[in-house]
């Protein structure tokens, strides 16, 4: 036991003396997580759409048109813009100066006076998925403030006091509670997920590059025979560093760039803290298995980039995992980040605890044990063959 711990401290002094002389590992280790991190976590620093450009077409000019153009403009998500017809605001819209346009037909007040439907219509930019979204829930919610407006004023009209004619006009009143994510925004649905993929991703950058120079400089063996003659022991005796160091990033990132970013966090030190080690603790054998796949350290990283969005995008979190086609599942299951995330979601972001998330752990503990097996085979391989060569 004693040379087996001992076998681990002499591999981790020798990651860590590789590292420092190999300026793309330096790099991708400790300078991209951090640049990642602060990076994107800016890019989406605002959270929600603010201000989004609606040309309105007011055929009506009416009193009521007016009201309802300037409810639209006192909004937080509507900038109102003017048009003066319908070929106008399209041109406005087609030149990206707004992202729809607002017609509001003529008559549309006497109809209403006249308890008769009126309509106005609204044409979105639907080639940018947000600002369309925030236009049709805007406009929606004022329209329908609006007409809850008028209803009272008709049922007062009618002769009922004002709580009946309130309960009259909203019969049923949703009490709508957005939970964890508060605000609805894309900002803070999208960033945990993206850092917690950065993690995972320079994660195996690193690691399978590392293992990659080995191979390609024909270290394998000497790598193993520093590890005592173990695989085992070489396998984590080269995925302690990563690990320690990787365990520093995800408390950084969650004490760190979760508060900047003003990021919902309700989950204990004790479940978080287990959730990210089941989670390094799959990455680094997946990690060394890659590494040794690839003959040379350049194709690892480059294939290890562009794998970056395929990952995250079948990992059930930007799309629902059931919609997914039935093969994409299928791979899906062999990535650690998709129970992780299910897990990190449920424990840092709601404060689930670890027994209501009996499933991913079970589906991480089993990927752990694959992935494991995979390693000690790669690296067994990859040593036999060069020690051969070597010996021929």
């Amino acid at each position: 036991m004693r040379n087996f711990f001992g076998s681990i401290g002499r591999l981790l002094l020798r990651e860590v003396k590789l590292i420092i002389k190999d300026h793309s590992l330096l790099l991708t280790l400790l300078i991209a997580p951090l640049l990642y991190a602060f990076f994107y976590g800016s890019i989406y620093s605002y959270k929600v759409e603010e201000e989004v450009a609606l040309a309105v077409v007011d055929a009506d000019q009416s009193q009521l048109s007016r009201m309802f153009t300037e409810q639209l403009d006192n909004t937080q998500l509507v900038e109102v813009i003017a048009a003066t017809n319908l070929q106008d605001a399209q041109e406005k819209m087609y030149r990206g100066e707004c992202q729809g346009y607002l017609y509001i037909e003529k008559g549309m007040e006497a109809n209403i006076l006249a308890i008769q439907q009126s309509n106005v219509v609204l044409t979105v930019n639907a080639a940018r998925f947000l600002p369309s979204s925030e236009l049709v829930a805007t406009v929606t919610q004022v329209s329908l403030t609006i007409g809850a407006g008028v209803r009272l004023k008709y049922n007062e009209m009618k002769g009922l006091n004002s709580t009946m004619a309130l309960q009259e006009t909203q019969p049923v009143s949703v009490d709508y509670r957005p939970l964890y994510n508060v605000r609805s925004s894309y900002g803070d649905f999208l960033l945990p997920g993206v850092l917690a993929l950065i993690l995972q991703q320079t994660l195996l950058l690193g690691l399978s590059g590392s293992v990659a120079l080995d191979k390609q400089n024909r270290q394998i063996p000497a790598l193993v025979q520093t590890g005592g003659g173990s695989l085992s022991a070489t396998l984590w005796g080269k995925g302690l560093f990563y690990l320690l160091l990787f365990a520093a990033y995800a408390t950084f990132f969650l004490l760190v760039n979760f508060n900047i970013l003003e990021l919902t966090f309700q989950g204990t030190a004790f479940n978080t803290g287990v959730t990210m080690l089941l989670f390094l603790l799959c990455l680094i054998p997946m990690g060394v298995w890659l590494g040794s796949l690839f003959p040379n350290q350049l194709l690892a990283a480059q294939l290890m980039a562009f794998s970056t969005y395929p990952f995250f995008l079948i990992a059930g979190y930007v799309w629902p995992y059931a919609a997914l086609p039935v093969p994409v599942q299928w791979l899906s299951v062999l990535l650690p980040i998709t129970p992780f995330l299910r897990m990190y979601q449920s424990v840092v972001q709601t404060g689930g605890t670890l027994q209501e998330n009996t499933g991913p752990i079970l589906h991480l503990l089993l990927l752990w044990v694959f992935y494991v097996l995979l390693a000690l085979l790669g690296l067994r391989r990859v040593n036999r063959k060069q020690s051969q060569a070597a010996q021929g």
